[in-house]
């Protein structure tokens, strides 16, 4: 009886001091969601994000991302995703700010990136702002395809080519003929000797 309750007693210490590193870790880490303005912006794709991904600015979060709308109405924007981020409300956002997915590492994790403009006007905090300017992620597939096509490419180029020829000089111009050894020379042929005027005797 007394090792049961011991047992017990043991195992709610456990229980409780695994819940408060829980709570100090979560307290600690950026994971919970930022309360601020919203704020949106229109991807084709959005590959690797969720609601509650981290919105970053120069690396340092600054906002989550709050929900993923499917657009289904005929338009411009149709099958576009729309996606609302919640940004600190003392972050100020020029109108030109560009939004684009990256990843934290090659296999790591996706977080929305935030490079900013130089436009004077900002991005309304009245829960209206949008950001028109978005890049979506590149796929891993797609980036290893890139780099396999490219290698055999550049392979099949430098195979193709032909060595130059050795020495780097002009390839001098071929002798004139001389005549076979066995011919004859002709033997050149005296000029003919200037006729002489036969002079006419003189009449009486």
């Amino acid at each position: 009886m007394g090792r049961s309750i011991f047992e017990t007693i043991l195992g709610a210490v456990v229980l409780g001091i695994a819940g408060l590193f829980l709570a100090f870790a979560y307290s600690t880490s950026n994971v919970q969601k930022i309360e601020g303005y919203t704020v949106s912006a229109n991807f084709p794709m959005v590959d690797g994000v969720k609601d509650g991904t981290d919105v970053k600015l120069n690396g340092v979060k600054i906002g989550s991302i709050t929900g993923l709308h499917l657009i289904t109405e005929a338009g411009p924007n149709e099958f576009l995703v729309n996606v609302s981020m919640s940004i600190k409300p003392g972050i100020q956002l020029p109108t030109d700010t560009m939004a684009m997915i990256a990843s934290e590492s090659l296999l790591g994790g996706k977080y929305m990136s935030l490079e900013p403009g130089v436009e004077e006007d900002m991005i309304k905090t009245d829960g209206s702002g949008r950001i028109t300017r978005t890049q979506a992620p590149m796929r891993l597939d797609d980036l290893i395809g890139q780099l396999i096509y490219s290698s055999k490419r550049s392979d099949s180029g430098g195979s193709s080519s032909s060595p130059a020829p050795s020495g780097g000089g002009a390839t001098p111009a071929a002798a004139p003929a001389s005549p076979p050894a066995n011919e004859p020379a002709k033997a050149k042929q005296p000029a003919p000797a200037p006729q002489q005027q036969q002079q006419q005797p003189a009449h009486p």
